[in-house]
């Protein structure tokens, strides 16, 4: 999901006038304020780089004193950066096809980035009636939301195969019997055991899982593979509203931004001419985005509320 830039905090602008008024004194060693945090050979250091260094940085809870000591551990950072720069320059390492390459890359990302922030600067944010109708929706992630003990087999989803695990699934019978089935018929499948909270589980499938009851499993079937899912226990762990809001909000926000993303690049894919060339000038049918067979169902899960 797409996750905006931290905005500056006002602990952060203080440090602007920490390195600004430092430099005071008496009357008869009186300085100007200045923006210039150092000054390397002929470069300068700006309090501006620190900042941007600093709100990729936690603060919360930081005072003024602490705030100003990370200010100035950053500024040394930059002061071995710029040193280093000074000498990659003078040894032209500027001009190796490597480092071009690297520069371009760089650009190339902050560039899309640029243009996607833009994009999502635009989504408006969810109401209030919005979170609290997403919260009563989805009881399993909130007012019933529980942890779950599970046990899986993941197998390639062969002929004939699914209609001989659905009635060991249906049964609850232990995974145990699944894996003597499937080495019996040499199919090698991969899976294991995992503790997962509702939220840690792909959202298509915790319908599924919350309706199971400890002891009972359900077979998953895609067209790539069938996962048999067993929950050997689970834990209730409700979330109350007051505590699921902020989140679900949170989530409705980058969940819209994702989908304003995505249907912007489908838009500017469909009226731009993009011809493939070479060896990508045909498809390769082995470049689906399908899973591989022994990946975990549960190890694919996503927490759908960061």
């Amino acid at each position: 999901m797409t996750t905006t830039p931290t905005r500056f905090s006002a602990t952060l602008l203080t440090i602007a006038l920490v390195f600004a008024l430092a430099a005071c004194g008496n009357k008869e060693d009186k300085k100007i304020a200045t923006q210039v945090a150092a000054k390397v050979g002929s470069e300068e250091i700006s309090v501006h780089q620190i900042n941007q260094v600093l709100s990729r940085t936690s603060t919360n809870g930081a005072n003024q004193e602490t705030v100003q000591k990370m200010g100035r551990e950053v500024l040394e950072k930059l002061i071995d950066q710029q040193l280093a720069v000074d000498q990659a320059t003078e040894n032209k390492l500027q001009r190796s096809p490597e480092v071009v390459a690297q520069i371009e890359a760089a650009r190339r990302d902050i560039l899309a980035r640029a243009y996607i922030q833009q994009i999502t600067s635009n989504v408006s944010k969810p109401t209030e009636e919005e979170t609290k109708k997403y919260f009563i929706e989805h009881p399993q992630l909130f007012s019933e939301r529980r942890v779950y003990n599970v046990q899986e087999i993941v197998v390639p989803n062969a002929p004939g195969l699914a209609e001989q695990l659905r009635p060991l699934a249906a049964a609850g019978k232990p995974i145990e019997d699944t894996a003597s089935l499937l080495k019996s018929k040499n199919i090698q499948f991969g899976g294991g055991s995992a503790t997962r909270a509702a939220e840690q589980i792909p959202l298509e499938i915790l319908p599924r899982i919350h309706a199971l009851k400890d002891g009972q499993s359900t077979l998953i079937e895609t067209p790539q593979n069938l996962t048999l899912l067993r929950v050997v226990s689970s834990q209730s762990a409700p979330i109350p509203q007051e505590a699921a809001l902020p989140r679900i909000e949170q989530f409705l926000m980058n969940q819209r931004a994702g989908e304003a993303v995505t249907a912007n690049i489908k838009q500017l894919r469909s009226s731009t001419q993009i011809t493939y060339m070479g060896d990508f000038s045909k498809p390769d049918e082995n470049s689906s985005t399908t899973d591989s067979p022994s990946k975990s169902t549960i190890e694919k899960g996503v927490a759908g509320l960061k």
